[in-house]
């Protein structure tokens, strides 16, 4: 893959026997891993990647040996104002910013969030990431999730961030707290897709994309679990929901757990830190990733924010810890 001049996007690969058979945009989602299916949908369409040097459909069947030639432009993003809100800049130089998002901001503009989202305030203070895809974004966190997040800062580390997420070499380590006394570590491994009813949700189902999370117990209390958390894949809302679907929904989170409830017998103050939290308890604490540069291996982590630093407060003094 190769980007001349920074105004185009240029590759070939082959059809192999394996990918014999299968769709164009499907042989070309796994050539192509860096970019996402519904971009080269419309690279498809658009005839900028061709099938034996010829436009074809995205439905179409591919047979092996078929060449596969991109030649696309790069799309600058659309035209979104910078604004002057302050970053939590944890890292940056010329291809990477590594930023510690707060609680509350919308990482990208769309439907209700014209303005004032993370990307925002990312090109006012770096205005040139206007002209890559997404404004620089490769990964996102939700509105209420804090933490760390990677932004590309050229169009190599776009190219090479992208490919390490679909490569599953990026590490992604969360602190998280749910409710529930868990007995120990594991794993949930579950396709998770749109809820059949409610389109705003994610559900574990059974058509959905293959989901793996990996969770560890940091501090146990009698009523409710730190967890580390970490993700083999990114869906969206994985952690929020795996963790609800084996009943352990986070703290606070308004969409899948429901309204709070606090345990029989809390005092009040427990009583009143379940009711008052206000956001999911979810905190991506750690961030690790090949430098695209360098290739040196890059590891950033963020400390947990004051909100979760005083909800593990009242539950060590209120929620009577339990012996490991």
């Amino acid at each position: 893959m190769s980007q001349d001049n920074f105004n185009s996007i240029n590759g070939e690969a082959s059809i192999s026997r394996e990918l014999h058979g299968t769709r164009f945009d499907q042989a070309a989602a796994i050539l192509f891993p860096e970019f996402s299916r519904s971009r080269l949908q419309a690279w498809i369409g658009a005839g900028a990647l061709t099938l034996d040097g010829q436009t074809a459909r995205a439905k179409d069947k591919v047979t092996q040996g078929q060449h596969l030639v991109l030649a696309a432009a790069v799309e600058p993003a659309v035209s979104w104002s910078g604004d002057s809100r302050p970053l939590d800049i944890v890292y940056e130089d010329e291809h990477v910013l590594v930023v510690n998002k707060a609680a509350g901001v919308v990482v990208h503009p769309a439907a209700g969030h014209a303005d004032g989202t993370l990307v925002n305030s990312l090109i006012g203070y770096a205005p040139e990431l206007e002209q890559l895809p997404r404004g620089g974004i490769v990964h996102r966190l939700d509105k209420d999730t804090t933490g760390i997040m990677f932004v590309a800062r050229s169009h190599l580390a776009h190219q090479s961030l992208v490919k390490q997420l679909a490569a599953r070499s990026v590490q992604r380590i969360y602190a998280a707290v749910c409710r529930g006394a868990l007995s120990g570590g594991g794993s949930v491994n579950a396709p998770i897709g749109r809820h059949p009813t409610v389109r705003t949700r994610m559900a574990v189902n059974e058509g959905g994309k293959p989901a793996i999370t990996h969770y560890r117990i940091a501090e146990r209390f009698s009523h409710h679990t730190s967890l580390s958390v970490s993700l083999e894949t990114g869906r969206t809302h994985q952690i929020r929901v795996h963790l609800a679907s084996r009943n352990n929904p986070l703290i606070g989170d308004p969409v899948y757990g429901g309204r709070p409830r606090p345990p029989a017998g809390a005092n009040t103050e427990l009583q009143t830190a379940l009711r008052t939290f206000s956001r999911q308890a979810l905190h991506a604490q750690t961030l690790a990733f090949d430098h695209p540069a360098t290739g040196q291996r890059c590891q950033f982590e963020t400390p947990l924010p004051d909100d979760l630093i005083q909800l593990l407060a009242v539950l060590r003094a209120h929620d009577t810890v339990a012996s490991l």
